[in-house]
């Protein structure tokens, strides 16, 4: 895929002009958050779309030539397409705003951002151990019923250095998103405290008045929660936000996590 982005691609008319995209990694409550969201009836926050996943290739001669002729690349091309993918949701959902919540759009984030030059962000930040940890249950569920040649300590070891190994490249791209990028700045732990004042902050970022029908989002429906496209368990099933797991003390974090601990302000 051509990755190179078009700089022409920078000034194309979008249907969706100023689309918002949740930068976050794994595990850090974007569901939640894109719940609270949709329930507002001005936003449609849908599943998780991967737009990164939809690609475009123009695979013969002539077909090159005649995206030539219309000064599109395939990156440009590409854009066309997640555009009218995030247009055609909108429409669907009679709202006005459409938030994007993929975790992958950490590590899209320039591509995003040549996209839509109008987009806005919203940095959604949870404490790397409890991350790490939360990501760790996953894994450990899939191996429930598998029977390994290790300790129980050496599997724990193993899920731990897994989930590490998947969560670290995401953090460090949301760190450098947000050293980028405007937008604002939301944190799992203040989400689930403070809702009203965090949701009431999210709302004048977008422009919009508050609803308090935000805080209550298990009484609509905000689709299946499965797998690939958004948390899937038992908690954001229940429809309730609820209190977030006790923050460690610098003492608790591991050495492997206390860096990007520092780097999301954690530490």
């Amino acid at each position: 895929m051509d990755t190179v982005v078009d700089a022409r691609a920078e000034s194309a008319p979008r249907l969706v002009e100023s689309p918002v995209f949740v930068i976050s990694t794994v595990r850090s409550g974007s569901t939640l958050l894109r719940c609270v969201l949709d329930t507002h009836s001005q936003v449609y926050a849908g599943h998780e779309m991967h737009l990164g996943g939809f690609r475009v290739a123009v695979e013969t001669r002539p077909a090159v030539a005649a995206a030539d002729e219309m000064g599109l690349s395939e990156t440009e091309l590409e854009h066309m397409l997640w555009d009218r993918l995030l247009h055609h949701r909108l429409q669907a959902s009679g709202k006005r705003i459409l938030v994007e919540k993929t975790p992958g759009n950490a590590d899209m984030w320039r591509r995003i951002s040549a996209c839509w030059p109008r987009a806005k962000y919203i940095f959604l930040l949870r404490h790397p151990l409890h991350v790490r940890d939360s990501l760790s249950e996953i894994f450990r569920d899939q191996l429930a019923d598998r029977s390994l040649p290790y300790s129980a300590q050496e599997v724990e070891a193993k899920i731990h250095d897994r989930a590490l190994e998947q969560i670290s490249p995401m953090i460090e791209a949301v760190a450098e998103a947000r050293a980028h990028l405007d937008g604002i700045t939301v944190r799992y732990e203040d989400l689930t405290t403070s809702p009203e004042s965090v949701t009431k902050s999210l709302c004048e970022y977008l422009g919009i008045p508050w609803e308090a029908a935000m805080l209550e989002y298990g009484r609509q429906d905000h689709g299946d929660f499965q797998m690939f496209l958004g948390d899937w368990r038992e908690k954001i099933s229940s429809g309730v936000i609820q209190p977030h797991r006790r923050l460690p003390s610098p003492g608790e974090v591991p050495e492997e996590l206390a860096e990007h601990c520092r780097v999301l302000g954690y530490m």
